[in-house]
């Protein structure tokens, strides 16, 4: 394997690796935990969740690996050795399955229970569409981390 695609794959394998994880806690038990908590709690817990994670750290892992998606789909196209369909296929799960639907879904949720503009309006964007629809949302972008990890490691080893 090329020196150059052997470090942005294994860098893919680090960031696809911590966004699994943050999103499989978020699946099992964060939002579960939540959930139990009355509805303006839950909420104001998910509103600061969601201010605190937007930080350099956080956008290098999640950005930073939809990046490395992209170079080692190209990549794919240019070196075309062992292992490079592998590392093509981690880049799309992760464009579409984790990226594309942060981006689509997740976020979105997010804003409208950041905007609502009362506590009622609030507990009906919690109640109504967080806990069902983004819940769904994050454990899609859950196995998608996963697999896209899986076929980064896998186009590791066999390049």
């Amino acid at each position: 394997m090329i020196a150059l695609v052997a470090a942005l794959a294994f860098a893919a394998v680090i960031g696809s690796g911590l966004m699994a994880g943050l999103f499989f806690v978020f699946s099992v038990c964060i939002m579960q935990a939540l959930a139990r908590l009355p509805a303006e709690q839950g909420v104001a817990a998910m509103n600061a969740i969601n201010v605190v994670i937007q930080k350099p750290l956080f956008f290098a892992a999640f950005m930073g690996t939809a990046l490395l998606g992209l170079i080692l789909i190209a990549a794919a196209f240019i070196w075309g050795g062992e292992g490079s369909y592998l590392l093509a296929a981690g880049g799309l799960v992760y464009l579409a399955g984790t990226f594309a639907v942060t981006m689509v879904f997740n976020v979105p949720l997010n804003n409208a229970l950041a905007n609502a503009t009362s506590v009622e309006a609030a507990t009906e964007v919690w109640q109504q569409r967080y806990l069902t629809d983004w819940v769904w949302w994050n454990h899609v972008r859950t196995i998608a981390s996963i697999g896209s990890l899986t076929l980064f490691v896998l186009g590791f080893q066999r390049g």
